[in-house]
């Protein structure tokens, strides 16, 4: 046992790897004035990596802004203003809009968009439907605030679309799902995982990137805060969900495979941050990128073989969620 164990942490340790033109894209990269760019949702097109990017105004408001790259690596195209921007007027949208994930709903043929926004009550998820990237279908709140860090599934369970998402209950910060017959209506609230105490992601968890199908099931990144008496650390966990019943947890990984360790990664405007919030996978080379916002002020991306995520997956032990 303990030598699974030891072979498994080396194999976590060095399962992703920093692209060397990290960070990717930063608040001078912009065409219009802007604090810091972060938290990108991602998904890949025929003719290369759509980023939908969190912008910080230097009022303090976010808002979401298209990025484009046919490598998804470098040669941005970024939208010359913002692509989506929050009703300031609203209830819903008072304070902006941030950290949106992106699914290809294959049903209705049209991508969908959950995003925070944070509204008078607080912080709320948000559903947006688009087959361009630049009319949106707004489809206003789902869940009641306090909640963050939401993705749907891209296809239906025995008729039900499924959304992921971390509502604060009772102080708790743990990671839920619903379900719903119309994307309006939700119900069957549970509890997905819970954070796990003096763990790396002991504090609170979240919902990283969207769900990610394999033959083993449903991949799931999240992310989980640690307090230290020098600060909140945040870094990346994975876990496992059964294919056709993602409400049930297979498999979590009991060590983190992302954390800040490079400067852009640990001095920014919150230090000590990897939040990834988009990914995409190269079938042609077997590649997953994860995006992330690095410190809270620029956007960095991590590599890894598919095979040795899977496999790393495999030897987490069975969850007890």
């Amino acid at each position: 046992m303990a030598d699974i164990t030891r072979e498994r942490e080396y194999l976590a340790r060095d399962l992703f790897r920093r692209y060397e033109g990290n960070p990717i894209l930063q608040a001078q990269d912009w065409p219009y004035p802007v604090n810091s760019v972060f938290n990108p949702a991602a998904i890949k097109l025929s003719n290369g990596t759509l980023l939908l990017a969190r912008v910080e105004d230097l009022r303090g408001f976010s808002h979401l802004t298209l990025c484009k790259s046919k490598d998804g690596l470098s040669n941005w195209q970024i939208d010359d203003k913002p692509t989506m921007e929050a009703d300031h007027d609203s209830h819903e949208e008072r304070w902006g809009l941030e950290d949106p994930r992106i699914v290809w709903l294959e049903e209705q043929g049209q991508f969908a968009i959950t995003y925070v926004s944070f509204s008078v009550g607080g912080p709320l998820v948000s559903l947006a439907i688009t087959k361009n990237f630049h009319t949106f279908a707004r489809m206003g709140a789902m869940l009641p605030p306090e909640d963050k860090d939401a993705c749907l599934f891209p296809r239906r369970f025995n008729g039900r679309f499924a959304l992921i998402h971390r509502p604060i209950v009772q102080g708790e910060a743990h990671i839920w799902l619903s379900l719903s017959p119309d994307l309006k209506h939700w119900g069957d609230h549970r509890v997905l995982m819970r954070t796990r105490y003096a763990f790396w992601d002991g504090q609170r968890i979240g919902l990283a990137c969207q769900p990610i199908e394999i033959p083993e099931g449903w991949l799931i990144f999240y992310h989980g805060v640690r307090v230290t008496v020098a600060g909140q650390i945040y870094r990346i966990g994975m876990a496992l969900l059964d294919l056709e019943q993602p409400w049930k947890v297979l498999r979590r990984s009991p060590e983190w495979v992302l954390g800040p360790r490079a400067d852009y990664e640990r001095i920014g405007d919150v230090s000590d941050v990897v939040f990834v919030t988009g990914a995409t996978v190269n079938k042609e080379n077997n590649l997953l990128n994860l995006y992330y916002g690095a410190a809270d002020d620029k956007i960095a991306v991590a590599m890894a073989n598919m095979d040795a995520v899977r496999e790393y997956i495999m030897m987490c032990p069975e969850s007890d969620d």
